[in-house]
């Protein structure tokens, strides 16, 4: 997929006196108006490449130590209409706005409002995926109540922690260019996904997932499951609370079968590690096991039927 960047930058060619200026400068005019102080001997070295999806704006930030603020001041002068959803997919950080206070660490999603002011600290090197949510679009297909303090995910229920699992692997996927060329159907898991985990806290009730974020946590599931060789077509659809029957519904857009994308899925990530030269020491078996084969000759078998070469005639043409 090509990926739709609208701009990309790094602080690391500037001069490490102006990188704040310039780090301030980028977001007022591609993200949201703050303020910024580095906390590190080397001064700021950030990046960030916003990505378009759909309707919706994604923002992958990387940097060491630093601090962002918007304050009162800052909020008046650029407003800025949205809710923000900022997944930690490494490192630390610390979240403070009026109504909560929160620690967060990788893997943590929150949510908030850019019309109150905030501050975020990063006291190691970190990344986020961010999704800029404009007002209108949020309060249409997510939520209509107010979003008067942040909200975490991802440390609740089971439910809520596959969902929100769900949403960053939606994200990263995208972000990386490995995700479905549809922007209009991953834009719409996204904010299902979203709706999903906040309508309960936000005077919604409770929202069951539409077929999109149902497959999204499902083809989840299975990702984070690829080595257990249990894994069938009915363990994931007891996992996400629905029936066999339905979890074949759920899959019938991608053409494809349960049982057929966990076999696929498979077959991928061991061909995968077969081109990878820090894998040469796994024999084939291993390879075999790793990725949730019963067998050596049933991985053969299927991978030949998939990719018309053995498994060790790929390990010598792609290495």
């Amino acid at each position: 997929m090509s990926l739709p960047i609208v701009s990309r930058v790094s602080t690391e060619s500037v001069d490490p006196a102006d990188r704040i200026d310039f780090w301030e400068e980028h977001n007022r005019r591609a993200l949201v108006g703050l303020t910024c102080s580095s906390y590190s001997q080397q001064g700021l070295l950030a990046t960030q490449a916003n990505i378009e999806l759909g309707g919706l704006r994604l923002a992958d930030i990387a940097g060491n130590e630093h601090v962002i603020e918007r304050t009162p001041r800052t909020c008046q002068a650029l407003p800025k209409d949205s809710v923000f959803v900022s997944l930690m997919t490494g490192g630390r950080g610390v979240f403070f706005q009026e109504g909560g206070c929160l620690t967060l660490q990788a893997g943590d999603l929150i949510l908030y409002d850019t019309r109150r002011s905030y501050l975020f600290g990063f006291p190691s090197p970190m990344r986020q995926l961010l999704v800029d949510i404009p007002r209108e679009v949020f309060t249409t297909r997510c939520a209509s109540g107010e979003v008067s303090a942040p909200m975490l995910f991802g440390r609740g229920s089971a439910a809520e922690g596959a969902l929100a699992s769900a949403l960053g692997a939606v994200l990263a996927d995208w972000a990386t260019g490995r995700g479905s060329d549809d922007s209009v159907s991953t834009e719409a898991t996204v904010l299902d996904l979203v709706r999903t985990l906040t309508a309960a806290r936000l005077g919604g009730g409770s929202a069951p997932p539409a077929a999109l974020s149902r497959l999204a946590v499902a083809k989840d599931y299975i990702d984070r499951h690829l080595a257990d060789p249990g894994l069938s077509a009915g363990q994931v659809a007891e996992a996400i609370g629905v029936s066999a029957r339905h979890l074949s519904r759920v899959f019938q857009p991608t053409g494809v079968s349960p049982s057929r994308h966990i076999l696929e899925q498979r077959l991928a990530k061991a061909r995968e590690e077969l081109a990878d030269p820090g894998s040469r020491h796994l024999t084939i078996a291993e390879v075999a096991h790793r990725w949730g084969f019963a067998s050596q000759a049933h991985f053969t078998r299927v991978f030949r039927r998939r990719f018309d070469r053995t498994p060790g005639e790929t390990r010598s043409a792609l290495t």
